[in-house]
């Protein structure tokens, strides 16, 4: 079995060029809010499936809804989105940590 080499390899050369020549260019406070409403964002997300949860527990505990899948998949959500939170939450703790023991 023989193995042929990549005959045109320009459009990787093209990308390389791209990558290697671009520049980030951000505004540091448009960069901080947007990363500070998506935060918030996330927290009442979080909140709004722990929510749905709850009102689901409620429904089905006083008999309004007989599917105990629907019950499992809602407080599944809000399980997995409290533990992305608390992750984010952590490593962004973490990350100011870092930053406030470096020394200038």
């Amino acid at each position: 079995m023989t193995i042929m080499p990549i005959q045109n390899s320009e459009p990787l050369n093209q990308l390389y060029n791209n990558l290697s020549t671009s520049k980030v260019t951000t505004d540091n406070g448009v960069a901080f809010d947007s990363l500070l409403n998506s935060a918030i964002q996330m927290y009442k997300e979080a909140n709004d499936y722990q929510n749905a949860a709850e009102e689901s527990e409620i429904n089905y505990s006083l008999g309004y809804a007989t599917s105990t899948h629907d019950l499992a998949i809602a407080q599944q959500k809000a399980n997995i989105s409290l533990q992305y939170t608390v992750k984010v939450t952590n490593k962004a703790l973490e990350a100011y940590k870092e930053l406030m023991n470096m020394q200038i």
